[in-house]
């Protein structure tokens, strides 16, 4: 199935993968902070702070960062340099700026609140087409598609094949494949369970294709490291490339 056709998988293979991926998640979800609240807010920090930052070094500063600036009112009444300094040493410190940037606009054009839909929150300078879906996803439980690392190299892997996708025409095809494979009320599960399975099973490196329970369906099984993904002397190991936020 050539990335970009408006093909996509059969609704057996689509209700397979379903099927597993859930059964899989409610064995194997990961315990994290900002899945213990609905708030558009926290969602939207934690969010920004995980875009290309690990999960453990995320935890500790999300839980100070709210105790700091815990609703977007305080957060957009605070001096930006101040925010700066809370956000370290997490890195790529042009995202506390947007954060406290996305604040006061929030208060500017929406009283103070997350807007819930992906139009007006993509209007929000600084958030993106996944950041936008992550927030309808699991703040208002919207089956929004998202397409992070994790999940793009998930569906790759499993509906297309080894490799990556190049160009408009093929990440548009895993963002059509994304919002298709979402059974309709579950896109807050569903999508979280893709970013773990991302994240526990179907890694960058290393996927754990023997006890993965996609490798029936999986184009790509057997994985077995391609050159490009060994380290070679004199040479850094390339690394997936990253999707849109």
């Amino acid at each position: 199935m050539p990335p970009g056709d408006n093909h996509f998988p059969d609704s057996a293979i689509r209700r397979k993968f379903q099927q597993r991926l859930l059964r899989w998640y409610a064995r194997h979800r990961r315990d994290l902070p900002w899945r213990k609240t609905s708030d558009p807010y926290k969602l939207l920090v934690s969010e920004v702070m995980l875009q290309q930052t690990q999960v453990d070094r995320v935890i500790p500063k999300y839980k100070e960062f709210l105790r700091k600036y815990p609703t977007v009112e305080e957060l957009a009444s605070a001096a930006v340099r101040d925010v700066e300094a809370t956000w370290r040493p997490l890195g790529y410190n042009i995202r506390p700026v947007r954060l406290h940037a996305i604040a006061q606009e929030a208060i500017r054009r929406h009283g103070g609140k997350i807007p819930d839909s992906l139009e007006e929150l993509q209007a929000l300078k600084g958030i993106g087409r996944y950041t936008a879906g992550a927030v309808m996803s699991f703040a208002f439980r919207k089956d929004a598609p998202i397409l992070d690392t994790n999940v793009r190299r998930l569906l790759h892997r499993v509906f297309l094949g080894r490799g990556i996708s190049k160009g408009s025409r093929g990440v548009k095809h895993l963002w059509d494949l994304s919002a298709a494979l979402i059974p309709r009320g579950k896109g807050y599960d569903f999508n979280q369970a893709m970013m773990d399975f991302g994240a526990l099973i179907c890694t960058a490196r290393k996927p754990a294709c023997p006890v993965c329970p996609m490798h029936q369906i999986c184009a790509s099984y057997p994985w077995e490291p391609t050159l490009d993904s060994r380290r070679r002397p004199g040479r850094a190991r390339r690394s997936i490339k990253k999707g849109s936020t």
